[in-house]
């Protein structure tokens, strides 16, 4: 696999050991290669991941191999990477890698880290969200067109309640949309704000869009994840290489470019192009922060005038004040 390789990233030399190893066979992509690319994108990778709480999706052996989530930061951190303490919904708590400069990416890399998870908090601040991030998920029977329909009316949406998103590929056939926002709310407000506004959404398209957390109520249609804003549940972040055969990367998009964009255009290969070419097209995200007291109002509304209160937390999640019974349908029927 040949002796180690030395990369300049910023001001540091960052090391890459086993640079020859394979990580994607169906392209030839190797280790080396995942690197290079996270150097090549490095100043858009971090504006994604800077002072967030990042737990990595490692690969140590490549996509074909094993794989685990690793939420603590390594052992081996280096002195210059800065962590940050998060605490999950369970009371325990965790330290992990809060990037700072492009050079902790690489490094991350190294460790044969694809994919990037950071919390939608700061390390100065791990309890007040500012993010509020909204996942189009794509059902059977649907595809990227989809969901690039139900962006498209999700955008009037979010604008009638004063927000703005910044839409992704995930790296699969859906979309994600970003949120910058004031880090004044908590998660349990954040995602109340995230099922105000996905109800809304499904309320303009019911044929095409539910909220429905079973998959055996969501029939054909695009599935608004509003569970990806509860405490501890994350979203690939901005560049972040998919554990695909094909090295899929999750693609920062202008609102003009969603329509006509084909997510597996997008990968290793393609994207430091891209890049050179255009540069971070999300590089404006974090010079905004607005506000969600217009779609706490909604929430508040929807409960106040149509009875609709919380939904159903994830299946690992503590039972939470006000959530409704998280019994599958078909068995809460028997």
């Amino acid at each position: 696999m040949g002796e180690s390789v030395e990369l300049t990233v910023g001001g540091r030399v960052v090391r890459v050991t086993s640079p020859g190893k394979v990580y994607f066979p169906e392209r030839g992509f190797t280790k080396l290669d995942l690197a290079r690319y996270y150097l090549a994108v490095g100043e858009g990778a971090l504006r994604a991941l800077r002072d967030r709480p990042t737990t990595l999706e490692r690969y140590p052996d490549g996509v074909e191999g094993e794989s685990f989530f690793q939420k603590r930061a390594p052992k081996n951190l280096p002195e210059w990477i800065p962590t940050g303490r998060i605490s999950f919904p369970s009371g325990r708590h965790a330290d992990e890698i809060c990037p700072t400069e492009p050079a902790a990416v690489v490094w991350a890399a190294n460790l044969g880290s694809l994919t990037f998870h950071p919390w939608p908090v700061r390390r100065g601040d791990t309890e007040h969200p500012d993010e509020l991030r909204i996942d189009l998920d794509p059902q059977p029977g649907t595809d990227y067109g989809d969901a690039v329909r139900a962006a498209g009316e999700l955008c009037e949406v979010l604008d009638g309640l004063g927000l703005r998103g910044w839409p992704k590929t995930s790296g699969g056939r859906g979309l994600h949309i970003f949120v910058p926002i004031v880090p004044e709310w908590t998660f349990t407000q954040v995602r109340r704000s995230a099922i105000a506004i996905a109800r809304e959404l499904e309320r303009r398209a019911p044929e095409r869009v539910t909220t429905k957390w079973w998959k055996e109520e969501r029939g054909q249609k695009i599935f608004v994840d509003y569970n990806q804003t509860a405490r501890d549940r994350t979203i690939a972040s901005a560049y972040s290489v998919r554990p695909r055969p094909h090295a899929p990367v999750s693609a920062p998009l202008r609102w003009d470019e969603v329509p006509d964009a084909r997510p597996r255009d997008f990968d290793l290969a393609t994207m430091p192009v891209r890049y050179r070419e255009l540069g971070d097209v999300h590089a404006d995200m974090d010079e905004h922060a607005f506000r969600l007291d217009a779609a706490l109002e909604l929430a508040a509304r929807d409960e106040r005038e149509h009875g609709l209160g919380d939904l159903p937390y994830p299946p690992e999640h503590p039972k939470m004040k006000g959530e409704p019974k998280r019994v599958q349908p078909s068995r809460a029927k028997k």
